[in-house]
């Protein structure tokens, strides 16, 4: 957490044992709109890890409200500094980190919270916390993926000035040296500042300043939160560090979407051993002031509004010993909140392909009559879901469409809404489509089915969600 600025294919295709075309239905129009921001349910469980995948840490954070982290797993940072470290934490904020559970405390419903506050004075404290083991990285051949679910602090405008929340990790050889940044490598999954509805991603490595990592703002991307903003709902922040592909990677996700990678062959191969062969420990906090916030207006000032704390719901690590899948975003899936057509639990008939939608990752395609996928646990609260909204594509032939459909719990059980979609001008020209559904509350299992009077392939999916 340093100072940092921060093709379409043809109208046929076939895939194995694909049928033949046998019928023809009349294409339909399609309707473009954007799903709305709502606010998304407080907790889920870390989920369940996929196949070839296996939980080597967690923290779901439930026990009473008020209560502090469990120490056998997290330790405190306090003060401005490490010990000998750089002042400020080497980033020029202006809190004073604490272990008082006024700064970092569980709410008693299954969330940490880590909250600034500000004193009669105009004193800053905030909280900050990393793992006690300094172990986590991928097995030879294999993946790490670090993730946490998480709303950023829900305030915005002038009242944000100065926040700066992340989840990060650093690498191992700094505790107890504190000297050696950036050559020991740091992992920003989630980095934001002054409430702006923006994550940034980033690999800090190699000298200061500059470097072959363009230090002191590092090797970064950023992107959107969408659906809900960053600050008004929950979203999954992820890192996957891949060392089962040549070359070496480092991918961070949004909501299951991949938006930003590092590869070892954009630095020299000393700087990518020094800055990865070794385990990381992870970070949680929320800073006041520093660079960051520096490059995008300042801060805090009189106008800041303290005690707006970052959620974290969960934070949980996996490994694979390689040939992992990508997992899903999260186990219990926000309706409210894209959930990635390609994080399926499973499915009959689909194939994921790249995508040049925006944000770019997977999306599910080669869909055709009879095919489905199920999404397990998604859960949308006590207030009615009345609207579904599906990204898709299609480059299907004239003549040739059908419905997708929402199914709850069985596919045999009666769609509580559909749409039906015809050519969008090419298998990568993206429409978002609305559908009203019949209210849904509760968490269900969810399947997306696809009907169509003839056999051809006529949609793909990037992704989906629901509203009130």
């Amino acid at each position: 957490m340093r100072d940092s600025s921060g093709s379409s294919r043809p109208g046929s295709r076939s895939r194995p044992l694909r049928r033949a075309l046998v019928a023809v239905v009349a294409s339909i129009g399609l309707a473009t709109a954007v799903a709305g921001a709502v606010t998304a349910p407080a907790h889920a469980f870390a989920p369940t890890p996929p196949t070839g995948w296996t939980q080597v840490f967690a923290d779901d954070f439930d026990g009473p409200a008020g209560s502090p982290v469990d120490t056998t797993d997290w330790q405190y940072d306090t003060g401005t500094s490490y010990p000998g470290g750089a002042a400020n934490w080497g980033t020029g904020e202006v809190e004073s980190m604490t272990s008082s559970t006024g700064n970092v405390a569980l709410d008693g419903n299954g969330d940490l919270l880590i909250t600034p506050r500000r004193d009669a004075s105009g004193n800053w404290t905030s909280g900050r916390i990393e793992t006690t083991r300094t172990d986590f990285q991928p097995p030879a051949g294999g993946k790490l993926r670090v993730q946490a679910r998480i709303r950023m602090p829900d305030v915005t405008g002038a009242a944000a000035k100065g926040y700066w929340p992340a989840f990060w990790m650093l690498g191992a050889p700094f505790r107890g040296n504190y000297w050696n940044w950036p050559s020991i490598g740091e992992l920003d999954i989630m980095e934001n500042v002054q409430g702006l509805n923006t994550d940034w991603a980033t690999m800090h490595c190699g000298t200061d300043p500059g470097g072959p990592c363009n230090e002191t703002s590092g090797i970064g991307g950023s992107t959107s939160c969408a659906g809900t903003t960053c600050q008004a709902g929950f979203h999954t922040y992820a890192m996957e560090w891949d060392r089962s592909t040549s070359p070496e990677e480092i991918r961070f996700y949004l909501d299951g979407v991949n938006f930003h990678t590092v590869k070892a062959t954009q630095v020299d191969a000393t700087t990518w051993a020094n800055a990865t062969g070794h385990g990381y420990f992870l970070i949680l906090n929320v800073a006041m002031g520093g660079g960051f916030p520096g490059a995008f207006g300042g801060g805090p000032d009189g106008g800041t509004e303290p005690g707006h704390p970052m959620a974290v719901d969960y934070v949980q690590v996996l490994q694979s010993s390689g040939g992992g899948t990508t997992p899903p975003p999260s186990g219990g899936r926000d309706a409210y909140s894209p959930i990635q057509a390609e994080s399926y639990d499973s499915q009959s008939g689909v194939s994921t392909e790249s995508t040049t939608d925006a944000g770019g990752g997977l999306d599910v395609g080669y869909i055709a009559g009879g095919d489905w996928a199920l999404y397990k646990g998604v859960q949308f609260g006590s207030t009615p879901a009345t609207q579904f909204f599906a990204r898709v594509a299609s480059g299907a032939a004239s003549g040739v469409s059908g419905l997708v459909e929402v199914r709850l719990d069985s596919r045999g059980n009666t769609p509580v809404g559909s749409f039906a979609v015809g050519n969008t001008g090419g298998w990568q020209s993206w429409r978002t489509v609305p559908a009203n559904i019949a209210s849904v509350t509760g968490t269900h299992d969810v399947y997306l089915t696809f009907t169509s009077g003839q056999p051809a392939d006529f949609v793909n999916v990037n992704w989906f969600d629901f509203g009130h």
